[in-house]
């Protein structure tokens, strides 16, 4: 009988609520100590799971040439090696630090070099810096997600993160030798509007806000540029925004101005869902890069959700290299 309850016992415990997660070097604090965690029933919301997924994939993305793989980010980023690779790769940029630093210092040191090429970065833009080297190392997972997320608003990263997310946070305090705990919300993510607003305008912000008038006539140019390159295939766009948003017309573009024939096994010719319109649009993004452009600043998902603007800036990249090509 007390190994039936002991059988019933373990089927029956993983369904049982949850309590708050306390680690015991969390309660081991000094006085006046404070140490945060988020509250288990944000960890399950699915905006949060979204998130902490977009922003794994995008690492591993980022990072797939130095065959690094983020299974945990809590667990992966708190000792500043993967950090250290990530900015390099992203800022193209080199640091100078220890490559391997096992000691709880040497992790701080590494630590704190990065946070500071960061500083250095995203302060110019207004970002309030939400995280220290102290919170990074000590694994706290709302700290990370907010460098990450400044990281991938500041250099334009081509996901699509979850907005409006917001976690539950337990404070535990020590005062007077006892362990006070509070709630208090931690708003993640706003809108993508309001987190790209951070960055500098550039002229096709000036032209929509501004010059209604001056932007016909850039759309106008863009129009007369496409179509002298897109009527050699008998094709013709009228509609910027809605006839480049499956990347169809824009893979072909870039075959016809770099001259070469792109294989149709390599995009969709007719995507029917929006994974399909966005890989075609990476494509082309890709065949951009191998033609010695610099990556638009627009996303993927920006020109399959019909954003005028992201559109513009895609194709008046091309115009500028190719305006001369007959």
């Amino acid at each position: 009988s007390d190994l039936q309850e002991e059988g019933k016992s373990a089927i029956n415990s993983p369904m049982s609520p949850a309590l708050v997660d306390v680690h015991p070097e969390d309660t081991q604090l000094e006085e006046n100590e404070e140490r945060t965690m988020i509250d288990p029933t944000s960890r399950e919301d699915p905006k949060f799971k979204e998130l902490v997924k977009v922003l794994q994939q995008w690492i591993n993305d980022v990072l797939a040439e130095e065959r690094i793989i983020v299974k945990q980010l809590e667990e992966d980023l708190y000792d500043g090696q993967v950090l250290q690779k990530l900015l390099e790769k992203l800022a193209n940029c080199k640091l100078n630090v220890a490559e391997v630093t096992q000691s709880e210092i040497g992790q701080k040191q590494k630590l704190q070099t990065v946070l500071e090429a960061v500083h250095d970065l995203l302060r110019p833009h207004g970002w309030p810096l939400r995280w220290t080297v102290d919170s990074i190392h000590r694994k706290n997972l709302v700290a990370i997600l907010h460098l990450l997320v400044s990281l991938a608003m500041h250099f334009r990263a081509p996901i699509r993160l979850p907005e409006h997310v917001t976690v539950q946070v337990v404070v535990v305090r020590k005062r007077e030798g006892l362990l006070h705990s509070s709630h208090i919300s931690e708003e993640l993510t706003t809108t993508t509007e309001m987190m790209m607003g951070r960055f500098e305008r550039d002229a096709f912000d000036t032209l929509f806000d501004h010059a209604p008038d001056k932007l016909n006539l850039v759309k106008k140019s863009l129009i007369t540029f496409v179509n002298k390159h897109l009527n050699k295939l008998n094709l013709e766009v009228n509609d910027l925004e809605t006839q480049f948003a499956d990347g169809v017309y824009l893979v072909l573009l870039l075959g016809l101005l770099e001259d070469y024939f792109v294989p149709l096994h390599n995009f969709y010719l007719t995507p029917d869902s929006s994974d399909q319109k966005v890989h075609n649009v990476s494509f082309a993004f890709e065949l951009m890069l191998d033609a010695g452009l610099k990556k638009p600043k627009a996303r993927p998902e920006d020109v399959v959700n019909l954003d005028l603007k992201s559109t513009l800036r895609v194709l008046y990249h091309l115009f500028t290299k190719y305006k001369e090509v007959e």
